[in-house]
């Protein structure tokens, strides 16, 4: 099978466009080149848009969605302080893994797998405790659980904590209204929903946290000091460690292609591509895994049915075309990953489930 006949349907990478690899594969340029900075500055100013956030300020970094992580904590948790996490899987709970490493304290508030912690148990948490800052998983990619996020900043509204939000799996395909809702900041990968090749982080932070990081002085940082970043990313021209040339002109082209879709578009066309799947699925007679309220529009998690290996059915997919992942933690060998984001339509929904039937068909006997 050609490397291009192949179709990525994991959580992300998501399938890249032509005209995005295109813009990947130019000659790469000085970082200080005119036409780089322009095109750095276009990016920055179409991930504010994208995000609803007229009054943050972004950073794109070399990096992906855990240095995002990484530089939302550092910058914003002083010594002694407490962090509340909110915890819907795997991903949630790198929030408390990343606390540890630096020693900070932290209280985790972890949902069942499969379902999402109810915003009042937020407001409980914050009322009853004392945290500098909660941090939040929009969509967690492990159960595909998606947080009552606007709700949860609803809680958070009016209050000194500062809200860090985890969009990684869900910037640029499920609505996140960064002003508007008050969070402090959201970070996210150009792999997942902006559909741009990997290797790039990005951070959104309001002033409020950059006035915390400011307050704090001197943190356990270098490369992810927002700090040392803040002036490139005021004036990309300026100097502080050579940026992903190739990869931010990359990503300009797919911030570009969003807003061109419109963002109330993009959001109601991954609505329906997930509805459209999860009928598909029914008709397979797969399970979804994740409860039905709190099911994310950028990917499904399926229940093997009995008889069904994963060891068998994913490579059997594979040889048909579809690339699908495995789950994580505890799903390990119980259930596979579809992702449904950034730059696909109608014909990969289709191709992917016409997959997952001859899978099932070559992988579980009677089905």
């Amino acid at each position: 099978m050609e490397h291009d006949d192949v179709l990525t349907m994991i959580p992300g990478p998501t399938p890249v466009l032509p005209s995005i690899l295109e813009a990947l594969g130019q000659p790469t340029s000085s970082h200080q080149a005119p036409a780089f900075v322009e095109t750095f500055r276009l990016c920055l100013a179409e991930l504010k848009q994208i995000a609803f956030a007229a009054a943050a300020r972004p950073f794109v970094v070399s990096g992906a969605g855990t240095l995002g992580m990484e530089m939302a904590l550092v910058n914003l948790i002083g010594p002694g302080e407490q962090l509340l996490v909110v915890s819907q899987g795997y991903f949630g709970d790198r929030w408390a893994e990343l606390a540890a490493a630096f020693g900070v304290p932290h209280h985790v508030l972890r949902a069942e797998w499969g379902r999402a912690v109810p915003a009042e148990l937020v407001a409980r948490a914050v009322a009853e405790g004392r945290f500098a800052a909660v941090a939040m998983t929009h969509v967690d990619t492990s159960t595909g659980a998606a947080a009552p996020l606007r709700d949860y900043c609803r809680a958070l509204a009016g209050r000194d904590e500062l809200a860090i939000v985890d969009g990684v799996c869900a910037t640029a395909a499920i609505e996140e209204r960064f002003d508007d809702w008050g969070m402090d900041v959201l970070l996210t990968g150009a792999q997942k929903a902006l559909g741009a090749p990997p290797g790039v982080a990005i951070v959104l932070a309001s002033e409020r946290a950059l006035a915390k990081r400011r307050a704090l002085g001197r943190i356990p940082a270098y490369y992810a000091d927002l700090a040392r970043w803040s002036r490139v990313m005021d004036d990309p021209a300026a100097y502080f460690s050579t940026p992903p040339v190739n990869e931010i002109v990359a990503l300009r082209e797919a911030t570009r292609t969003v807003l061109a879709e419109g963002l109330d578009a993009r959001f109601e066309r991954h609505a329906r591509l997930a509805r459209a799947m999860r009928e598909g699925f029914a008709a397979l007679g797969l399970e979804m895994f994740t409860a039905p309220d709190c099911r994310a529009e950028t990917l499904s998690v399926l229940l093997y049915p009995a008889g069904v290996d994963d060891a068998r059915f994913r490579p059997a997919v594979a040889h048909r075309g579809v690339v699908l992942a495995g789950a994580l933690g505890p799903l390990a060998g119980r259930a596979f990953r579809v992702g449904h984001m950034g730059n696909i339509g109608d014909r990969e929904v289709e191709r992917t489930l016409r997959a997952i039937g001859d899978g099932l068909r070559e992988a579980g006997p009677g089905l």
